[in-house]
C-alpha cells in the first residue's frame, strides 16, 4: 500500500515539475487515395421453409378442482367507441361463467355483435370428457370491455345448458343457427 503511494506521489512530481511551451505547429501529411467501384458476391442461398401454426394432438392433461383467487393475467381488450354514444366511456370486465358437473367443459367468449346500444356477447361451451367424480365446477372467460356505460350487454352461450339454478344466467342455444335471429342486423366488433 506504501508502495503504491510513494509511486502516485513520484508521478505528480514529475508531471509537476515539467514545463512545456509549444515552439511550431504541426500539420498531418496529405494522403490521396483512389477508390475502383467493386461488386459483392452474389449467393444463391436455399434454406428450410418453415411454417408455424399449431395442431390438435389428444394429451392426457391432468384436471383439478379450482379455488377461485385474483391473479394479474393478460385478458383481452376491446375499445368500442359508438357514433353517438351519449354515456361517458367505462372500463368492464365482460365475463360468462357456468357451474358443471359430471363432465369438465370448456367456455369461451368467441364473439361480440353490435347493435343501437346493446352488446351481444356469444360464448360457447363444449363438452370434454374428464370425469368431475361427482364435484361441481365453475367455468369462465373473460375480456375488458372499455365503451360507453350506457351500453346494455346480453350474453349468449352455444351449447346445452347444464343443470343447476346457477346456469339461468344466460341464453343458451343449440347451434350457431338457432341464434342467427337475434344477430339480424347487428354489426360483429370483435372475434376471438
Amino acid at each position: 500500500m506504501k508502495i503504491t503511494k510513494y509511486l502516485v506521489y513520484a508521478s505528480a512530481a514529475v508531471l509537476f515539475s515539467c514545463d512545456i511551451d509549444k515552439t511550431e505547429s504541426g500539420s498531418l501529411p496529405e494522403v490521396e487515395v483512389e477508390v475502383e467501384s467493386g461488386e459483392l458476391p452474389e449467393y444463391d442461398i436455399d434454406w428450410a421453409d418453415i411454417n408455424v401454426g399449431t395442431k390438435t394432438k389428444t394429451i392426457k392433461v391432468p384436471k383439478v378442482v379450482v379455488v377461485m383467487e385474483e391473479e394479474e393475467v393478460e385478458v383481452p381488450f376491446l375499445n368500442v367507441d359508438m357514433p353517438d354514444a351519449d354515456g361517458e366511456m367505462e372500463e368492464r370486465s365482460v365475463r360468462v361463467e357456468a357451474e358443471v358437473s359430471e363432465v369438465m367443459h370448456d367456455l369461451n367468449i368467441e364473439k361480440i355483435y353490435a347493435k343501437g346500444n346493446r352488446l351481444m356477447v356469444i360464448s360457447k361451451m363444449t363438452r370434454g370428457t374428464d370425469a368431475l367424480d361427482g364435484n361441481r365446477v365453475r367455468i369462465s372467460d373473460q375480456l375488458v370491455l372499455n365503451a360507453p356505460d350506457n351500453l346494455t350487454v346480453k350474453h349468449y352461450i352455444i351449447g346445452d345448458r347444464p343443470e343447476g339454478g346457477f346456469n339461468n344466467n344466460y341464453k343458451y342455444f343449440k347451434t350457431d343457427a338457432d341464434l342467427a335471429s337475434k344477430l339480424e342486423g347487428a354489426k360483429l366488433i370483435y372475434e376471438d
